[in-house]
C-alpha cells in the first residue's frame, strides 16, 4: 500500500490566483447585494420603516453610502 499517490486536488490555498478571483467576486456580489437592498431600502414609506424599527435618518444615512460599503 505504500505506492498509493494523493491524488486529491489542489486547495484553495495552493493556488493564490483562485484564492484572488474568488476573493474578488465574493466583493462583487456583496457590494450588488448592498445596493440591492438599499433600493428596496428607499422604495419603503413612513409605516414600514416604523414597522421595522428604522428611523427616517437612519434611512437617509444608509441610502447615502456608496455601494462599496
Amino acid at each position: 500500500m505504500s505506492s498509493l499517490q494523493d491524488v486529491s486536488t489542489p486547495s484553495v490555498q495552493s493556488r493564490p490566483c483562485l484564492s484572488w478571483a474568488r476573493h474578488l467576486l465574493t466583493g462583487v456580489f456583496a457590494s450588488l447585494e448592498r445596493a440591492r437592498t438599499r433600493r428596496l431600502l428607499a422604495q419603503l414609506d413612513n409605516r414600514q420603516l416604523s414597522d421595522l424599527g428604522i428611523s427616517h435618518a437612519d434611512r437617509i444615512n444608509e441610502l447615502d453610502k456608496p455601494f462599496w460599503r
